[in-house]
């Protein structure tokens, strides 16, 4: 049922609607003036932020903020929840694209390059399910499971524990697997070259607490990252608890420099040209170097290889000193500036915050590195209040830490396919069958062939660079699935829609924050589903059921039983028993006292020796002989300057470089049609563009224009937002709206990625380079009216087809489950099920013994294992590692 405006704004300016306190005496009378009028209150939880959901006669009509959870809640969690819930691109039926149904039995002739050109067919669930269903097993039974592609990375669909990813997982592998995605789009680079580096990730590590910050430190240094911004969304429930100290920090006089192309909240901004990064921070440590103001005794206990790169570092190597001066003429910093800011970090108690997006360019490995190196040649790492971390911009990085385990979800089980392809390298994949790439270390292959590929949670046409190659790759599968509750990008050009339901159309727990871990949530189910849509669970639960794995699917358990088991692993379970945690909503768990004077690093800085790292020496690699030893042209054994293929620096005339950050009102793709809040924040119902006013006045732009920016690989129309705040010679443009095209072929809803390029970061973790781009602006002189990309397609009438079970035998996917659970050991058998719950399973041979030993101190924890059971699955671990003897 649709919800008017008029509806909606009487229920968001209502006093209900306003920040409250679970319990108060406000809300207490609040309703009971509600339950008089047959409204109710129902608690549940987001990306956004945990709220009671205001709802009347099964309608949802506002969110209720709650302070006491959520220190500053957004438009995303106050407006977007309630208009995308009934939002005119739901999916509310299952959809198959015209000609793929009309061709059903004839694969190979079912015109893929009609996808998102022709109308969808509305079907019945039980022809949707039989459909998915024989394509899946006749494509394994003829081409091998390695046929079937899984690009459902991330997960972040929604906040709970039932993410489709898993669910997906789950039942593909209960029959052999499918070839899928490894590493992910976020941290792709440093993930895999941090560990062979530090010891850990990094990237999804917990930051220092913040008390530390209050206590210790002088400068905050926000390089490429914008934490108020950012922080704003996370991967499970979002509390926005380290906003207030934020400001306690500011309040007390510390002082915030932004490195940064784009301005951000902060005292100082340092204008940089993108991809120069370590160019900055090289000319930085020859300045500290060569003017005597290292820590050698930092770098004698705690580093190796620091002799080699500062070799690199002072021109020995190359006969190129990396002075200011020399990094001034690719960072457009002045030399005097880099001496100053070196001189600032050098003497002060500096914490540095590295932003992902540094990593998310061509040789991004080099940039976390470069810092790294920096703050062990200044000797701040590990010391309260200094040092280094690349996740205070995200997950409310610097909250304090509980240490209890949390809820565990249903695992994905154990992959018997072993084809990966790294997660930005779909498109490269799907035009090169079997071609062998160089991935971590290792030596693998794509997939020989990809028949279907299968998408659940995941916007794949919105998140992968290159968009139109991607769109003409994708051809070479017969059958493209998505499950989506809306028509974004992916449903577009998809093959089989299944709808599938909101969170608030179901029930599910979540936990939170990302790095503090102190609540869990039940995500109570707020209204029926729209549609026909179905939850993920159910859906693959029917198929398991025709295939006849539906035991082993849900583990004998209904649904609500798997909530309840996944409650009790968690550690407050013994203190609050599941049935008084699903009526409070939520438990808070107690943050130890010692976790407010954690610091990262800082065991290693006490006792470099008891704390070795988990890289190969045990010390900070400066110079990583592991990395060295692969040979690498693109990512060398220690963090260089390398020019990257499209920068400023071999720009054509009139080019820019485009970078597109994350945004501020959308989690990636999430809450694009929302649309009071797209309409405060679009021009023109496009995506907004920020240029420089000299840039503009150069192209003769003004605010508010329609402009095109356009590459080789495509063209985009943006509006224009002309400001000083974002330095000339680049453009930004926030990534993750929703595509559509017009007449030309340029995208006239703003959708970046129809510009940023497929180029790998590096031979190395193959990530992606999506902050590596050029492209040219010039005003739009011939816009297309409409931006259709937030309507729904056009849909034909029902058809069902009677499709006999024997044609379909599905029956053969149970044939296939005893021969891949058997002969699995104890600790074998843990790991797949307890230790593989929100990504891709990660395999043993993906890292070595200690990057193991590193990854498992934080798995374990959230895992919720045992010592002994920690050791079976250690001991499996060690036995099948990468460099195992």
């Amino acid at each position: 049922m649709d919800v008017s405006r008029r509806e909606f704004l009487k229920y968001a300016g209502s006093s209900f609607a306003m920040t409250g306190l679970l319990g108060s005496t406000a809300l207490t009378t609040i309703s009971k003036s509600m339950a008089a009028t047959g409204m109710q209150k129902i608690f549940h939880a987001t990306h956004y932020g945990a709220f009671n959901a205001v709802v009347e006669n099964g309608i949802l009509k506002a969110v209720e903020t709650i302070d006491k959870i959520d220190a500053r809640p957004t438009v995303m969690l106050t407006k977007g929840v309630v208009e995308r819930t009934y939002h005119r691109t739901r999916v509310k039926y299952p959809m198959v694209r015209k000609s793929w149904l009309e061709n059903w039995d004839k694969p190979g002739q079912r015109k893929p390059e009609l996808r998102n050109k022709e109308p969808f067919v509305r079907v019945d669930w039980d022809t949707a399910l039989k459909l998915v269903t024989k394509e899946a097993l006749d494509v394994i039974d003829k081409h091998g499971n390695e046929a079937i592609f899984n690009s459902s990375y991330g997960g972040w669909s929604h906040a709970g524990l039932m993410r489709p990813n898993v669910l997906q997982g789950r039942l593909f592998n209960l029959i052999g697997g499918t070839s899928m995605t490894v590493g992910d789009w976020s941290g792709g680079a440093s993930q895999v070259s941090l560990p062979y580096i530090i010891g850990d990730m990094e990237v999804y590590s917990a930051q220092t607490a913040w008390e530390q910050l209050l206590d210790h430190t002088e400068v905050v240094v926000w390089v490429g990252c914008d934490p108020f911004k950012n922080n704003r969304i996370e991967y499970r429930v979002a509390d926005h608890q380290m906003y207030p100290r934020w400001e306690k920090i500011r309040d007390k006089g510390v002082r915030f420099i932004s490195i940064n192309p784009q301005y951000t909240t902060t005292d100082e901004w340092v204008k940089i040209v993108p991809n120069t990064d370590v160019a900055l921070f090289s000319a930085m440590a020859y300045h500290v170097y060569t003017n005597g103001m290292q820590d050698q005794a930092f770098l004698d206990t705690y580093t190796v290889g620091a002799d080699k790169w500062l070799d690199y570092i002072t021109g020995k190597e190359d006969g190129v000193q990396k002075t200011p001066a020399w990094a001034s003429q690719f960072t457009a910093i002045p030399e005097s500036k880099i001496k100053e800011l070196a001189e600032i970090f050098a003497t002060k108690r500096t914490q540095f915050a590295g932003a992902w997006s540094l990593q998310r360019a061509q040789h991004g490995e080099m940039t976390h590195w470069a810092i790294i190196n920096f703050c062990a040649l200044i000797g701040n790492i590990g010391k309260p209040g200094e040092g280094v971390g690349f996740s205070w911009h995200y997950g409310n990085g610097g909250m304090p830490q509980s240490g209890a385990s949390l809820p565990v979800g249903l695992s994905q089980g154990k992959n018997f396919t072993p084809n990966i392809c790294p997660a930005s390298r779909i498109t490269d994949m799907l035009e090169n069958p079997g071609k062998e790439i160089y991935y971590n270390t290792n030596k693998t292959t794509y997939p020989k062939v990809i028949k279907m590929v299968y998408n659940c949670g995941n916007n794949l046409l919105s998140h992968q660079q290159d968009t139109n190659r991607l769109i003409k790759a994708l051809q070479s599968a017969d059958t493209f699935v998505v499950h989506e509750p809306w028509w974004t990008a992916s449903t577009r050009w998809a093959d089989i829609v299944l709808p599938t339901t909101t969170t608030l159309e179901r029930n599910d727990i979540s936990s939170g924050g990302t790095y503090s871990n102190d609540k869990i949530y039940a995500l109570k189910k707020v209204v029926d589903p729209v549609g026909e849509s179905l939850d993920d669970f159910e859906i693959f639960r029917r198929m398991a059921e025709m295939m006849g794995v539906d035991s082993q699917f849900t583990e004998t358990k209904e649904y609500d039983e798997l909530l309840e088991h996944a409650y009790n692993q968690a550690s407050i379970s013994k203190k609050v028993p599941y049935e008084e945690f699903w009526e409070r909503g939520w438990v808070e768990m107690e943050v130890p006292e010692d976790a407010h004077k954690w610091v990262r690093h800082g065991a290693f800085r006490q006792d470099p020796i008891k704390n070795r790292l988990h890289t190969e020496s045990g010390k900070i690699e400066m110079f990583c002989k592991t990395i060295a030893r692969q040979n690498i042209a693109d990512c060398p054994g220690i963090p260089k300057f390398l020019e990257a293929h499209e920068y400023l620096g071999n720009a054509k005339a009139g080019q820019v470089h485009v970078v597109s950050p994350h945004p501020y009102w959308r989690l990636h793709s999430q809450m694009a049609n929302a649309d009071s809040i797209r309409n405060e924040h679009y021009i023109k119902d496009r995506e907004v563009c920020f240029l420089n006013k000299q840039d503009a006045e150069e192209r003769g732009i003004k605010d508010g224009d329609l402009i095109e920016v356009y590459n080789d690989r495509g063209a985009v129309v943006v509006g224009a937002q002309v400001s000083e705040k974002i330095m000339k010679g680049v453009v930004s443009i926030y990534e993750g709206c929703w595509p559509s095209l017009d007449s030309k072929g340029r995208c006239n809803s703003g959708l970046v990625n129809f510009l940023t390029s497929t180029q790998p970061s590096s031979g190395l973790s193959h990530a992606t380079s999506a902050n590596t781009c050029l492209a040219y602006v010039k005003k739009c002189s011939d816009p297309e009216p409409k931006n259709k990309a937030y309507e729904a397609p056009e849909i034909l009438p029902l058809t069902t087809l009677d499709i006999p079970d024997e044609l379909v035998n599905a029956e053969r996917g149970a044939e296939r489950l005893g021969a891949f659970m058997a002969n699995m050991e104890p600790g074998e058998r843990m790991f797949y099920e307890r230790c593989t719950v929100c990504h891709g399973p990660r395999e043993p041979k993906n890292f070595t013994q200690n990057q193991w030993k590193g990854i498992t101190q934080t798995m374990f924890d959230r895992a919720g294992l045992e010592d002994e059971e920690r050791k079976l699955v250690l001991d499996f671990l060690m036995e099948n590692a990468k460099d195992a003897p």
